[in-house]
């Protein structure tokens, strides 16, 4: 009985050690770039089936923020592993238009340093990522509605951000302009 449980301990360490290296090697694939550097980190699949020339006009929907005032807001950074990952796919940058649409919670998420830093008492770490994402054509829409009930001025925001009636109406404009909205 002891010989069996030491082969079942020895075979079940090693399963172990295989499903963690298995893991690791899958994890040091990801990487950020080659767009926006620091943020969007993603990794390369083989078998894609996305056309080079296709042409992405794709808006996302952000309403919740990190329970850590001090980490980036990972919603926003779906939109730089958007860029990143379809651009190393070999999709032009230029056929890529997204948009932000920010309400509820994640109104903060859009305020200057100085607001920012009013609030929480230190820089907003979305500020680097939401300049990056504007700096390679994403639109970043606030909540007009969202900004009123949270005493957000427009001159409060991150510069070049726009505000918008509501999240709904963004979202309306977006479609006429034939933006899809991505579900995650």
């Amino acid at each position: 009985m002891k010989n069996i449980t030491a082969i079942l301990s020895i075979l079940c360490t090693c399963m172990m050690f295989m499903l963690s290296a298995s893991t690791n090697a899958q994890t040091v694939e990801f990487k950020d770039g080659p767009v926006i550097m620091g943020f969007g980190k993603n990794a390369p699949v083989s078998t894609h089936t996305v056309p080079n020339d296709t042409v992405f006009k794709v808006a996302f929907d952000v309403g919740s923020t990190s329970d850590n005032k001090d980490e980036v807001n990972r919603k926003f950074n779906s939109l730089a592993r958007f860029i990143n990952m379809h651009v190393a796919a070999g999709v032009k940058k230029e056929n890529i238009q997204l948009a932000l649409v920010v309400h509820g919670k994640a109104t903060l998420d859009l305020l200057d340093h100085t607001h920012y830093k009013q609030k929480f008492a230190y820089d907003n770490p979305n500020k680097p990522l939401l300049l990056a994402l504007m700096a390679n054509n994403v639109r970043v829409i606030l909540c007009g509605q969202s900004a009123v009930a949270y005493n957000v001025e427009a001159s409060q925001i991150v510069a070049g951000a726009e505000v918008e009636l509501s999240a709904m109406t963004a979202h309306a404009l977006l479609q006429q302009q034939g933006y899809t909205i991505n579900p995650f």
